[in-house]
């Protein structure tokens, strides 16, 4: 597993990480078992950069996480989130809220302090405001964190959290249909050493060339309860662009996949061959799912001419399908 510095922070995290939304049940029923599995995959994959939040599961994803490291000793990054709990969104953030959301992060973690929490998609006018970055530089000073940075929904929401200096990281939807940032984004980055935190490499899973208009999902699923942003930005939910339309734009991707390889791994070797992208996080349902992500890290670069045709494609096709601000 090759890997990369995550920002100014100088952390050394693997270029595939893994996604822990799903260990908290968010996405259909997961026992223990089946969460250690996973875990213990990742981690044999060394799989070093693992994403979590307090709100996935109530907190069960972060306390099977440290279940996991309690029980095994495993030596990996957890990148945590605050900003999304009912008690705090939309707006009841204050600094005493943030900091005793974040120390429920830290106990059900095992940790005195944490090693990276990102805001997770707060409000723009909160990142405008900008005060809740300097509560996190205090709980930097204090201790409790060790390194903070933001995942959003936008790249003006992006641009709005990469003002505070001490920013390390930017968890961004990035995948091949949402390409903007690469162009618009990625240098400022580059610039400020923001690393980039790539989610939804494949778009809710749709990249992955696999789905069809019989494709069913659990009722918990937010790719059954979100389509239309019913529950939190449609982006979230295979891009913002409609489950049928994207089901077509599939298809003219399949003959640009490259003999050897299949539609997943040419997606998320196109985020891995941008020098800003720190890390893609991809979930996983089953252990050999973890298999098959960490194994793109090996694969060499796509061809140029390639990169340029899948540019043009989503220009043309793809971005005048996207509902969402972007």
């Amino acid at each position: 597993m090759n890997k990369r510095t995550l920002g100014k922070s100088g952390l050394r995290v693997s270029e595939i990480g893994l996604g822990c939304w799903q260990l908290g049940g968010d996405f259909g029923p997961v026992d223990d078992a089946h969460a250690r599995d996973i875990l213990q995959t990742a981690h044999d994959a060394e799989i070093n950069f693992w994403d979590t939040a307090d709100v996935y599961g109530g907190g069960l994803s972060e306390q099977r996480i440290a279940d996991f490291r309690a029980a095994t000793g495993a030596d990996v990054i957890v990148a945590t989130k605050v900003g999304r709990d009912g008690a705090l969104f939309p707006d009841g953030y204050t600094r005493d809220k943030v900091r005793a959301n974040l120390q429920g992060s830290a106990r059900r973690l095992g940790v005195e302090t944490l090693d990276l929490v990102q805001l997770h998609c707060v409000p723009p006018a909160v990142l405008a405001d900008g005060e809740i970055m300097n509560w996190l530089e205090d709980f930097q000073d204090e201790g409790l964190i060790r390194h903070f940075g933001a995942s959003v929904e936008t790249l003006d929401e992006a641009r709005l959290a990469m003002r505070h200096p001490k920013l390390t990281s930017l968890q961004m939807i990035v995948n091949l249909f949402r390409q903007d940032a690469v162009t618009d984004l990625f240098p400022e980055a580059m610039a400020n050493e923001v690393g980039i935190i790539v989610r939804l490499p494949l778009a809710s899973g749709i990249l992955a060339g696999k789905m069809s208009r019989d494709t069913q999902f659990d009722a918990s699923d937010h790719r059954n309860y979100n389509r239309h942003g019913e529950a939190f930005s449609q982006g979230e939910t295979f891009s913002g662009i409609p489950f049928e339309t994207a089901l077509d734009l599939v298809e003219p991707l399949r003959d640009q996949v490259p003999i050897g390889l299949n539609m997943a791994r040419m997606a998320m070797r196109w985020l891995l061959d941008q020098p800003a992208v720190s890390t893609v996080i991809t979930g996983a349902s089953k252990p050999r799912q973890v298999t098959e992500n960490a194994a793109v890290s090996g694969l060499p670069p796509l061809p140029t001419e390639l990169h340029e045709r899948l540019a043009d494609y989503y220009r043309e096709a793809v971005r005048p399908q996207i509902r969402v601000p972007i």
